[in-house]
């Protein structure tokens, strides 16, 4: 049976960074895959600097990546990228009514008749206003929809910092996380529901990646997809190769999930990961 997954990201290569293997497995095994950012992205770095033009450059990578990966529609719902500037500073994503956002986003659900919408955890992953909103609003959204299953992309915190080490040895500084470590971004282990298998899609997964070449420039040194990106293809698996999300309502068990489907064959009563 296939099933419609709707994927909502705050900004272009998040869907890559964070889903980009799930995308493409998921279209890979004839479902319907759905991509929706809140923004363009303008706000973010890049050589050129921010503004219109960059928000321009980033739809249509947003574009290509979407291609790389397989989605059948991608949409985005046009509000202004926040940035890390000050709350209040005037039309930011992140200050937008939580209701006006998942109205929209709903109507896309309802027209898909979604069965799977991915946000983000309750942290952002990170802290970017830009995502902690994304999930705010996906959880409204899969509500006035109905959408039966509402997964939050995240990363494990302690898969976390192995992943810095690795990339640092591939002989490049990172730079930290802007508004938070590794001790508190993201998720503990013990609540995850979902660890997704991508490795067979690590070519789609880093074609997307390149797709997004304007975050590979910008800000002081090599930024972190750019990275990635250029990872031999054994060490890019490993690196790579693995997904996280949080069902809501599921209960994590000892063993996570490696599919993201798997509820909507379940009875209601049994979602507790076996």
């Amino acid at each position: 049976m296939s099933y419609t997954l709707v994927a909502f990201h705050a900004h272009p290569d998040d869907e890559t960074l964070l889903t980009g293997g799930t995308l493409a497995r998921a279209a890979a095994e004839g479902h319907r895959v759905v991509l929706v950012t809140a923004t363009l992205g303008e706000a973010g770095l890049a050589a050129d600097g921010p503004g219109a033009a960059l928000g321009e450059r980033r739809r249509r990578e947003l574009l290509g990546a979407a291609f790389a990966l397989g989605c059948a529609r991608v949409e985005t719902l046009g509000y202004a990228d926040s940035g890390l500037a000050p709350s209040g500073s005037g039309g930011r994503f992140a200050d937008v009514p939580v209701a006006e956002a998942a109205e929209r986003l709903a109507a896309i659900l309802r027209a898909e008749r979604a069965d799977v919408l991915t946000g983000y955890d309750p942290r952002g992953g990170y802290g970017h206003p830009d995502h902690v909103q994304v999930h705010r609003v996906a959880a409204a959204a899969a509500r006035l929809a109905g959408t039966p299953v509402l997964l939050e992309a995240t990363i494990d915190r302690g898969a976390l910092r192995p992943v810095l080490a690795v990339l640092r040895l591939a002989g490049r500084l990172l730079p930290s996380l802007p508004l938070g470590g590794a001790a508190t971004a993201f998720t503990a282990r013990r609540d995850i529901t979902h660890v997704v298998d991508v490795r067979e899609y690590h070519i789609q997964k880093r074609a997307a990646m390149r797709a997004h070449a304007s975050q590979a420039e910008g800000g002081s040194g090599v930024r972190t997809l750019a990275l990635l990106s250029r990872l031999p293809g054994p060490l890019f698996r490993a690196v790579a190769g693995r997904e996280w999300f949080v069902e809501t309502g599921r209960v994590p068990g000892p063993k996570r999930s490696g599919d993201i489907f798997d509820s909507l064959r379940l009875p209601q009563d049994s979602r507790v990961t076996q």
